[in-house]
């Protein structure tokens, strides 16, 4: 289950602050999420949808890499996005991806949280045929670990490091593509495995049962409780999730497999009027009858 402790912590640094003052007159506010079939382009797309009835009118722009759009919102360049709570901290010490990004602590500052959902888990798929059943398989083969400037990459060499002890580079080839070129080059078999964090049930997932069998590697039971795995579920909006393997068709791990589970955030910035952000948060829980209702699975 979800370690919810430091996720909490990163929500307060986030909500704390006062807001600006609302704005006179209506205006329509600029919103960057992930790409289409993502988990957080849905929950964000909803979010906006129904912050419209509240007339909240956001401008959605899909497709977008959050380690740049949290930047942006900070900026206050954008007024809504989708946000990835690990991110916040290495934001405000100016590390990894931020490293150069003088402004990035200020930027981090600004920004706000309105609410936070779980949106699924890390994927680790292979194809049957690929000579992958195991992670200690992965030795020597081809990767898709993210793209190139997101927190995903990231994330998943840490996992297979954890696991395996291996090194990108130079046990294995990581390969940084966006999301939508991972995907096709799994299906050309021109990688060997993917780790795409996705919600449970995906039917971006589930494609690849639809025509062969293929596997998602389950967290050995074994590393669980090791200190490094136990801090990797312990980052912000990171926790371990179960699920049982035969949600996916022609998926051949059997049982329950045990993945690194991500929750992530609708955010603003500091200065979105306070009136704005509670309008479309009304909105969004008053109508949410409608909201199950139009996702029901």
């Amino acid at each position: 289950m979800f370690n919810f402790r430091k996720i909490a912590a990163v929500a307060g640094v986030l909500a704390t602050a006062t807001f600006a003052p609302a704005a006179a007159t209506a205006e329509i506010f600029k919103g960057e999420t992930a790409g289409v079939g993502d988990p957080v382009h849905t929950m964000f797309v909803t979010f906006a949808n129904q912050a419209g009835k509240s007339g909240v009118e956001i401008q959605v722009n899909a497709g977008q890499t959050l380690t740049k759009s949290m930047l942006k919102g900070g900026r206050q360049e954008i007024d809504l996005f989708s946000t990835v709570p690990s991110l916040v901290n290495l934001m405000k010490g100016q590390k990894r991806m931020y490293e150069k990004v003088e402004d990035a602590p200020a930027a981090a500052g600004k920004l706000r949280s309105i609410l936070g959902f779980k949106a699924g888990a890390y994927h680790p798929v292979t194809l049957a045929g690929s000579g992958i059943e195991n992670w200690e398989d992965l030795k020597g083969k081809t990767i898709f670990t993210g793209p190139p400037a997101g927190s995903a990459s990231a994330t998943s060499e840490a996992l297979i490091k954890i696991i395996t002890g291996y090194e990108a580079g130079t046990d294995y080839n990581a390969v940084r593509l966006s999301w939508g070129e991972g995907y096709a080059a799994l299906a050309d078999n021109k990688i060997d495995m993917m780790v795409r964090p996705a919600e449970i049930g995906s039917s971006k997932i589930e494609q690849f049962g639809l025509s062969g069998e293929f596997r998602v590697l389950s967290i050995p039971q074994e590393v669980v409780g090791s200190e490094a795995m136990q801090a990797l579920f312990g980052r912000p909006g990171r926790g371990m999730l179960q699920f049982d393997g035969g949600v996916y068709k022609g998926q051949l791990t059997g049982g329950e497999i045990t993945a690194l589970g991500f929750t992530q955030f609708v955010g603003t910035h500091s200065g979105v009027a306070e009136e704005v952000v509670y309008n479309a948060t009304k909105a969004f829980w008053e109508n949410l009858d409608e909201v199950h209702a139009t996702h029901s699975s």
